[in-house]
């Protein structure tokens, strides 16, 4: 029987987050940088989800 256990996508916020605002660090602009990691994130958790609804 496969489990119906849903995936989990919310480490991918914060690790984009995280090295958006490290990579964000580096080119001047922290901010942006965490911004832009945090949508990334937020995306591909979305993908996932999307993924996982599927099954």
């Amino acid at each position: 029987m496969a489990s119906k256990s849903p995936a989990a996508g919310g480490v991918l916020i914060a690790i984009g987050a995280i090295g958006g605002a490290v990579a964000g660090l580096f080119l001047g602009e922290p901010s942006k940088g965490l911004l832009l990691g945090f949508g990334a994130g937020t995306g591909m958790a979305i993908a996932i989800w999307l993924i996982d609804r599927r099954r």
